[in-house]
């Protein structure tokens, strides 16, 4: 299969790196979302990747806690996965690089546009953590931001579910999946597969989405090379 995208920003969600364990980090489970990615990265494909932290925080559970100093607590989260991811990757043979958008040079590197996309130039993976580095901004925002700085040409969207439906289809049995939808469609019928922000900001570059299920993890590699897999999103 030929891929499609030459350069592609994939969003992996904190839950997803947590496997049947669902905190943590499983390391299986990482590694076999690496494989596809490391194929990718074989066939010329320059990948960035925003990973979540909600495997070891969430914010928004936060109860009586300062929204900031939450959000600043999850920002640390996504740093833990993204050094894991790298960790994985790097033992498969990928060469990768860990982007911050809070300064911590001693773990790794700020995040700098040029710089970033240089190493994605040089066939390395870039993974970017602390979102945005802004409180009141989610990881997705961070995928859709990120995209546009490094003109990536789609987010891949992994998540525990085929796709975009009318409704939650783990709770309605006549849930209806979408194959494709524009922008303006998911802000108005508030499907919330990406957030308000996010969605505005693909809309706004002409970025398209493709939401896939991550429970077949070379699902990655199939998104990339055919489109056939998942609901995709465009202007």
């Amino acid at each position: 299969m030929t891929p499609k995208y030459k350069r592609i920003l994939l969003k992996l969600s904190g839950e997803s790196l947590a496997g049947a364990a669902r905190h943590g980090i499983d390391f299986d489970t990482v590694l076999s979302y690496c494989a596809p990615i490391k194929k990718l990265v074989e066939e010329g494909v320059q990948v960035g990747i925003v990973v979540g932290g909600g495997n070891f925080w969430r914010g928004r559970s936060s109860g009586d806690m300062d929204r900031t100093r939450a959000d600043h607590m999850g920002m640390l989260a996504t740093t833990i996965n993204a050094l894991g991811v790298a960790d994985a990757l790097e033992q498969i043979g990928v060469d990768v690089r860990v982007q911050t958008a809070i300064s911590m040079r001693e773990v790794a590197e700020p995040y700098i546009r040029n710089r970033a996309i240089r190493h994605l130039e040089k066939g390395r993976v870039v993974i970017f953590g602390c979102g945005t580095g802004n409180p009141f901004f989610s990881t997705d925002t961070a995928a859709a931001l990120r995209a546009a700085e490094i003109e990536a040409e789609i987010i891949l969207k992994a998540t525990l579910v085929d796709g975009v439906y009318d409704k939650d289809p783990n709770t309605f049995t006549d849930a209806v999946k979408y194959e494709t939808l524009s922008f303006q469609e998911v802000l108005e019928k508030d499907l919330k597969v990406i957030d308000s922000t996010a969605a505005a900001i693909c809309k706004d570059n002409n970025i398209g989405l493709l939401v896939f299920s991550i429970l077949d993890p070379e699902n990655i590699f199939y998104a990339v090379c055919d489109n056939k897999v998942g609901t995709l999103v465009t202007n």
